[in-house]
């Protein structure tokens, strides 16, 4: 298993996927970003070059220089393939979140992609010991959760989730790559039965708690989101964020 990861196939290109892809390509890492379609993977396309969050903006942004956008672009390709992902360091699964059809993918790659890759899964809470048993038992050790917050070009934060299975050296291996990619990355434990990891769960309670004062008539959705942007300095309010983690940030 490779302690120093380089090369990275990102599975699935929504918003996710295309903003994981983008963050990892501005690292300096090679990256390949499959999707199913022609039509899909020209929209995760777009979206890294065209995005709200994309290269473009943030060279008018003055957040990275024309170079170095140009540079992200050039580690960056995209495939329909999943055999143009069978010699990287690491898979990092970024489909939708259902549990067999991520239990499929991996099923899938597992047969194709090299014996030493590193497996990950963005998945937003599911169990890795449920995950894991879609992969092979010498795979086990290598799989991991890799959970990235939205939009992944702009948020610090990525929880790795470690199964009793997952041997130390993977999760060293991503603890690597989250300060190579300038992440803050926790550990965090596996707990099968409790949706949601760390921030999630009390992201999750700040959420019903917005949407019972919205139901009670108290505030507007704009003005409960102002109290939690302006009172307790949040980027965006809870109902914002929502919105913006499920359709993409616009």
């Amino acid at each position: 298993m490779p302690t120093d990861i380089s090369t990275i196939g990102v599975l699935g290109g929504g918003v996710m996927g295309s903003g994981i892809a983008q963050a990892l390509a501005v690292a300096g890492l090679k990256v390949t970003l499959r999707d199913l379609n022609d039509e899909l993977v020209e929209k995760a396309r777009s979206t890294v070059v065209d995005g709200r969050y994309g290269l473009k903006r943030g060279v008018e942004r003055g957040k990275t220089t024309q170079e170095q956008a140009d540079q992200a672009l050039a580690n960056l390709s995209f495939t329909t393939k999943l055999e143009d992902l069978a010699s990287v360091d690491l898979i990092i699964e970024a489909v939708p979140e259902d549990l067999e059809l991520k239990k499929k993918v991996f099923a899938e790659v597992d047969r194709i992609v090299n014996p030493e890759a590193v497996f990950a899964s963005n998945t937003s809470g599911l169990a890795i010991s449920d995950l894991n048993k879609a992969v092979s038992d010498a795979r086990r050790p290598q799989l991991i959760g890799m959970h990235w917050f939205s939009p992944a070009p702009v948020m610090k934060l990525v929880e790795l989730v470690h199964a009793p299975e997952t041997a130390e050296e993977t999760i060293q291996s991503l603890e690597a790559l989250c300060q190579n990619a300038d992440k803050v990355s926790i550990r965090v434990k596996d707990a099968p039965g409790a949706y949601g990891f760390v921030a999630n769960r009390i992201y999750f309670a700040a959420v019903r708690e917005a949407q019972k004062v919205l139901q009670e008539g108290i505030a507007s959705p704009e003005d409960i989101n102002k109290a939690m942007v302006y009172g307790f300095n949040w980027p965006v309010g809870p109902l914002a964020m929502v919105a913006g983690a499920t359709k993409g940030w616009q």
